[in-house]
């Protein structure tokens, strides 16, 4: 999976600014004056990441450095006002969660078949995962 031009105009439009293309990567900057949160989200799409292609997704906060290899797909929700980028290799996913608000959330090598499963037979530490990226399990292998 390649990141369009157009991909990035529907990122811009649900987290409310516009990305900056700079050398090989659009760049983010994201605001909440009000909460004091800012970060910076940098989309590498389709660059050399060891021996093959595919997409880098980094995010910059005042005191964390956060970074997706091989994003395999995302999923915008203009509603939420988020976007999920996630990676999924062998049934584990990983997931980054990019908000409006400049939050950011992070899970990662996530069994695959949370997304689909009974949340309330999990407990509350496994759960929030699985509810976090279940917008993105139409993207996995093997699903519709």
């Amino acid at each position: 999976m390649k990141i369009t031009e157009d991909d990035i105009k529907q990122i811009s439009n649900a987290l409310g600014v516009e990305g900056t293309l700079s050398g090989n990567n659009y760049r983010f900057v994201i605001e909440n004056e009000e909460d004091g949160r800012k970060l910076a989200l940098e989309i590498y799409p389709d660059i050399p990441i060891g021996r093959e292609k595919g997409n880098l997704i980094s995010v910059y906060t005042h005191n964390t450095h956060l970074q997706l290899h091989f994003c395999t797909g995302f999923v915008v929700s203009d509603m939420l006002g988020e976007v999920t980028f996630i990676g999924e290799n062998q049934g584990r996913l990983s997931g980054l969660i990019i908000e409006r608000e400049a939050g950011c959330s992070l899970y990662s090598n996530v069994d695959a078949s949370l997304l689909s499963g009974d949340f309330t037979k999990l407990g509350p530490e496994v759960m929030l995962s699985g509810i976090a990226l279940s917008l993105t399990e139409g993207l996995l292998p093997g699903t519709e």
